[in-house]
């Protein structure tokens, strides 16, 4: 039998374990969050000083819910721990044969091993080798091997039916230039400017956008269209649509092409342009395994792309470096590399049974953690020696990144390192700031709602508040 005042004691510590949540959130939060009128139930936030072992806020933070680009610093995190920062990408020229006066015969074979920043100039730069080695002429096809990656039937419009959206490129092998096109929309009397900056071979651009009056807004994107329409031996680009004069000059980054059109475009208008022939055509397959290399490129360091994926939330290049880590002896998966992260995170200790992953880099209405798993990393990332290369590579808030514009001239303006993500009906920020007298600590703030976009402010109140005390 429980004595009748220990009984008591028991009954007033469940009351303050119960005490609403509410309570718990600084009232800037609070108010922010019913200005939104965004409910505490869905958000989760959770703050911990990273040589601390309690939380300073806890609420919520067991829920499993979409992170958004969040996700990316799990991708991140483990692949700078499990690659290291020095990692590099290899694409690699070979060939059936070696050049005799000038003239490769049989194909050319170009091996992509993964490169999330494999642009322009560097692919220029390795047909260049080819050049200087001596060879002008190709007698056969340059063949794409993108065999480091397995197969995937990707539908670039099932996200958000904006197929031609850079963001929506699916996983590639061989990834050039991110498969998008740059335009420059210049406004003219009549009709607008259009400029392909990204060189092509066969793609003509068929010009019928219209010129309005009005503001540019932040939809002028959604007003254009392009269609890509087979005409003879080439490609006529139609653009289509409305720009408005006050938008000035723009860039527009779209992705029209497929993946071995754009390729094939591209391939051949540097080559050509380097004084290069080809006989054959650029088409995908397989590197035999007698090809001799000829020539290659090395990519920059991974800590390079991770700084990239998270400061400005690429998410190509963070499907990029997701299937990187499923590559050991096989070509990657997403599956391998779900298991190989799975395997990391429990030999680290960190157990998050909520944890579904989808592509690694946030772009998914499936993938989930909660913000104490999220926290649990950011802290185990605190005490780790990638630790520097993982913290810089957020961005800091009102200065640069996905942050620059948030937070200026605020408390926690150079104070905080926080990583964004946002999906209809999903905000959320990760990362770690600075309080008035320099101690640290990690926070992680995620709101799942159909008016979520409404809680950046609620957001920036906890970073402020954070900054602020003592």
């Amino acid at each position: 039998m429980i004595h009748r005042p220990l009984f008591l004691l028991f009954c007033l510590i469940a009351l303050i374990g119960a005490t609403p949540v509410r309570a718990q959130l600084p009232p800037a939060v609070t108010q922010a969050l019913q200005a939104a009128q965004i409910p505490v139930g869905s958000v989760a936030v959770i703050v911990q000083a990273v040589d601390s072992g309690t939380s300073l806020i806890a609420h919520n933070a067991a829920a499993a819910m979409n992170p958004a680009s969040v996700m990316k610093l799990l991708t991140t995190y483990a692949a700078l721990d499990l690659l290291g920062p020095a990692y590099t990408w290899q694409t690699v020229a070979l060939a059936d044969n070696v050049a005799v006066n000038g003239v490769l015969e049989g194909n050319l074979y170009l091996r992509g091993s993964g490169d999330p920043r494999f642009a322009i100039e560097h692919l220029w730069l390795l047909l260049r080798q080819l050049r200087v080695r001596g060879i002008e002429r190709i007698n056969g096809d340059i063949v794409l091997d993108r065999s480091i990656f397995a197969p995937v039937d990707f539908d670039p419009a099932a996200f958000d039916n904006k197929p031609q959206r850079p963001y929506n490129v699916g996983p590639n092998g061989l990834l050039l230039d991110f498969q998008s096109l740059r335009f420059t929309l210049q406004p003219q009397d009549g009709q607008p400017r259009v400029l392909l900056e990204s060189p092509s071979a066969g793609l003509f651009v068929d010009n019928r956008l219209r010129s309005t009056t009005g503001a540019c807004g932040s939809d002028w994107k959604d007003r254009i269209t392009l269609a890509v329409i087979p005409d003879g031996h080439r490609q006529r680009l139609e653009i289509q649509g409305s720009y408005a004069s006050q938008c000035g000059e723009r860039t527009l980054n779209l992705a029209p092409l497929s993946a071995d059109a754009h390729a094939a475009g591209l391939i051949l208008s540097l080559w050509q342009e380097l004084g290069g022939r080809l006989g054959g055509r650029v088409r995908a397959g397989a590197t035999p395994s007698a090809a001799l290399p000829l020539a290659r490129h090395e990519s920059p360091p991974l800590a390079d792309a991770v700084r990239d994926i998270n400061k400005y939330s690429n998410n190509v290049m963070a499907r990029q470096v997701f299937l990187t880590l499923g590559n050991s002896g096989a070509p990657a998966s997403a599956e391998r590399a779900t298991r190989r992260i799975g395997e990391w995170l429990a030999s680290r200790g960190l157990d998050f049974p909520e944890l579904v992953v989808d592509n690694g880099s946030g772009l998914s209405r499936s993938e989930r953690i909660s913000a104490g798993s999220m926290n649990r990393l950011l802290l185990d990332a605190w005490k780790s020696p990638v630790m520097p290369e993982f913290i810089a590579s957020m961005p800091l808030a009102g200065v640069d990144g996905t942050m620059k514009k948030r937070l200026n001239g605020a408390p926690a303006t150079g104070r905080a390192h926080i990583k964004t993500g946002t999906l209809n009906g999903v905000r959320t920020a990760a990362g770690y700031a600075l309080d008035a007298r320099g101690r640290r600590y990690a926070l992680s703030f995620f709101i799942n709602d159909p008016r979520a976009q409404g809680g950046a402010a609620a957001m920036d109140a906890l970073l402020n508040w954070l900054a602020e005390k003592q």
